[in-house]
Formats: C-alpha cells, sequence, structure tokens
C-alpha cells in the first residue's frame, strides 16, 4: 500500500496486511502452484477458432458474456438518459500557471440533486488543440491528488483514518495532497497530458453497505451485496461504469482528445480501469498498475490473493456468481489474460512490484503474455515467449509490462513509463 505524505498510512477499506491475514495461509512458493491449463481466448463456444481480426468480435461478445456472468457482472447498457453536467469551477492559474484546473459536477437524473459525481480535471495550458490525458478513479476524494487549496473537498463517506461515515470536513480538509505523488500531476502536465479524475466514493462508496449507497440503487430496488442478483454487478462493475461516464463527459468537452484517453488504475481500481477498459472500447490505451486477483494477474495460479480470499474480505467488489470459484479456480471458464485480450488491438500497459507477492507479480505477466496472440490478430506485438523480464526493464509493445522494485503502490518509476508508452501510441507522426 502507498504511504502517502507524512508516512500516514490511509485505509483502503482494509489493508493488504488485513488482507493477507485474513486469507488461508496464501501461497508464496512457485512450487505449490497446481497444475492448470489457461481457456484459449481463440477457442469459440462452438469449437472453432479465430484466426483473423475479423473473426475476433464474435469470440469478443462470448468473452464479454463470461465475465459479465462469472466475474463481474452485468454492466447496464449505456449512461442515465437524464445525465448532464456543468463546469462548477474552474482556475486557469493552477500549477503555477502551467494548467487550468476545472471541476465538472456531473448528475446522473434530472435537475441538480441526487446521485452525482465530480470530475476534476487538470489540463496543460501550453498544449493547444484537443489535448491527451490520463484518466483514473481516486481513493480519498479529489482533493487528495493534489494540495491545491482551490479543489472541493469530498463529500459523503470518505475512508480516511479520521472521516468515517458522514464526512468529518475537518478532517478531510487535511488529507489534501497526500496522493500527489501516487499521480505525479505535474509531471504529467509537463509531457503535454491533461489529467482526469473522479473520487471513487461518488460511485460506489468501498466498504459492506457500499452497494445499497451507489449509483447501483438507480438500477435495482435490491443493489446489496447479498440481495441483489446472483450476476448484478459489484463495486468494481460500478467503478468501470463511472469510469465511461466520465469520458462521455470528456469527449463533450472541446479542448479535451476524447480520441485518446488512457484509463488508469492501481490495485482495486487497476480491476476496474481494466473492466472498463475491455467493456467499453473507446478508451484507446489501458493501464492497470498492480491490480492483482480479479485484475491482470491469473486465477488458476492460487499464488498470493485467491479468488477465495478476495471474495471473503470484500463480497461486495465482483458478481455474486465468482463465489462459486472459491477454491475452485480451475473450473472458471475464463481466466485473466482473456480480461486483457479484450483490450485488444488497443495498446495495454501492465505492472507489477517486486515485493507485492499478493498482487503475483507472474502471474499478472503470465497473464499480458496469454493475450498476446489475440494482438497478434491484429499484426500488434505483444509479449514473445519466454521469462519475465528483469525488475526495472519493460517489454513488449503494444502489450506491455515491467516489475520494479519495492513494495504495493504506484511511483515515480512506474509514471516514468507510462508516460513513454502513451507518447509511443499518442504521438506518433
Amino acid at each position: 500500500m502507498h504511504a502517502p505524505r507524512g508516512g500516514r498510512t490511509l485505509l483502503l477499506a482494509l489493508g493488504l496486511a488485513t488482507m493477507a491475514a485474513a486469507a488461508d495461509s496464501p501461497n508464496y512458493d512457485e512450487a505449490k502452484v497446481p497444475a492448470y491449463t489457461l481457456p484459449d481466448p481463440l477457442a469459440r463456444d462452438d469449437g472453432s477458432r479465430v484466426t483473423t481480426a475479423a473473426a475476433w468480435p464474435a469470440r469478443r461478445a462470448e468473452l464479454l458474456r463470461l465475465f459479465e456472468e462469472n466475474v463481474y457482472g452485468v454492466t447496464p447498457a449505456g449512461r442515465p438518459a437524464a445525465m448532464h453536467w456543468k463546469v462548477t469551477a474552474s482556475d486557469p492559474g493552477a500549477l503555477a500557471g502551467r494548467a487550468t484546473r476545472s471541476e465538472i459536477t456531473v448528475w446522473f437524473g434530472a435537475g441538480e440533486s441526487g446521485r452525482s459525481m465530480r470530475l476534476l480535471v487538470f489540463r496543460p495550458n501550453a498544449v493547444r488543440g484537443r489535448c491527451p490525458l490520463f484518466l483514473g478513479l481516486n481513493v480519498d476524494g479529489n482533493h487528495t491528488v493534489d494540495p491545491d487549496p482551490g479543489i472541493a473537498l469530498a463529500e459523503g463517506w470518505v475512508p480516511n483514518e479520521r472521516a468515517r461515515g458522514p464526512t468529518d470536513h475537518r478532517a478531510n480538509a487535511a488529507m489534501r495532497g497526500t496522493w500527489a505523488a501516487h499521480w505525479q500531476i505535474e509531471r504529467i502536465v509537463a509531457r503535454g497530458y491533461a489529467f482526469a479524475t473522479v473520487y471513487s466514493g461518488d460511485l460506489c462508496p468501498d466498504h459492506a453497505g457500499g452497494l445499497e449507497e451507489s449509483i447501483a440503487a438507480l438500477y435495482s430496488p435490491t443493489p446489496g451485496a447479498e440481495a441483489r442478483a446472483s450476476d448484478a454487478w459489484g463495486a468494481i462493475g460500478v467503478w468501470a461504469w463511472g469510469l465511461s461516464r466520465a469520458l462521455d463527459v470528456i469527449a463533450g468537452q472541446p479542448d479535451l482528445d476524447a480520441a485518446r484517453v488512457a484509463v488508469i488504475g492501481h490495485s482495486r481500481f487497476g480491476k476496474a480501469a481494466l473492466w472498463a477498459g475491455a467493456q467499453d472500447e473507446r478508451f484507446a490505451l489501458v493501464i492497470s498498475n498492480e491490480s492483482g486477483c480479479g485484475g491482470a494477474a491469473l486465477s488458476m495460479r492460487d499464488f498470493g490473493e485467491t479468488v477465495a480470499a478476495i471474495n471473503r474480505v470484500f463480497p461486495y467488489w465482483f458478481a455474486k456468481n465468482f463465489r462459486r470459484y472459491n477454491g475452485r479456480e480451475g473450473d472458471l471458464p475464463v481466466d485473466q489474460h482473456e480480461l486483457l485480450a479484450l483490450v485488444a488491438p488497443r495498446p495495454l500497459y501492465i505492472a507489477s512490484a517486486e515485493d507485492d507477492r499478493w498482487s503475483d507479480p507472474r502471474g499478472e505477466f503470465l497473464a499480458a503474455q496469454a493475450a498476446s496472440p489475440v494482438y497478434a490478430l491484429f499484426g500488434r506485438t505483444g509479449l514473445a515467449p519466454g521469462e519475465m523480464p528483469a525488475v526495472g526493464a519493460p517489454v513488449g509493445d503494444a502489450v506491455r509490462y515491467h516489475i520494479r522494485p519495492g513494495p504495493h503502490g504506484m511511483t515515480a518509476e512506474d509514471w516514468g513509463h507510462y508516460l513513454d508508452f502513451a507518447d509511443r501510441w499518442f504521438k506518433r507522426g
């Protein structure tokens, strides 16, 4: 877990140590990884095999259905008919005059009351025309991503160590900028990219009763973790849906380029970024930073966090159907390499950390490797067969991977690789 400014560790509902303690003796021994056979992402349900790019969309639809039914739950189609937004704050002198900071309030129903989210955008003033950007969810409120005192405080439930339940605004204000190192906004802006973020709690509070307070309540009279249908979406699905709604808003801004949006997420929000990128092909580039089980790591390896462990600690994150595979990962009809394959042919970056064994770095690398044949259909190069790369040495092209030294977190080193990757695909020619 990333330690923000001042060394204070934020609560992400439960920390990694708590999750590990809740697991039944997690396996960290490669010799104890069970034998498994990954499903072939190119094998159709009718027994045929996809051999051309033109035949991929039909297989893609099959895989999406399998992930909906068995892992993430079904996402309601499109955006609410009454969804609307307006710029509610703007400062052209942000970051010492290098950026314009905007806050866009998005309402999901008629009028300016009811459920809403706030999209925070920093756009570089030096860029003319439509600007490419990075979009991601934050864990503690928009005001935590940068110390700018003009950013509105998060409202409602905030999962920090002092503000619980209804927001304690004094404690919440003390959180300003605590995640600035995690997001590297000044560096992003200096490279010619805008940065946009939404507080995840605006969409679904990250606690056991959060689904009942979430956007899911717009679609179901019984959105709770246990009351919902077995294939209904959980928090990961709601967060992914919110990223697509943020993209709707970005598409309506004349100075932002909706055709060049990189969706990025760390840990649980890496899972959401992958599911958003898999479902919504408008995202031009997808980045998963240490997303682990239910994200980029193969479930069938039974290494580090398992399906049983994540479902026990976070029973509201995934569809209830996912629990059928607790301790039975080999029975899954899909695995996470096929989630990564759903991003094809768009550029995909998967990253791990050497000391983050809970997230299974090798499982993340192998998943990216196993997704690469789908990219080959489109004439794009993924990860070649072979062993994991050395620490700090990225490999691959349209599918790219690195493992860096250190623990769970998103660091300046990670961002250096992501910015280079975005340059490679967004600034060619």
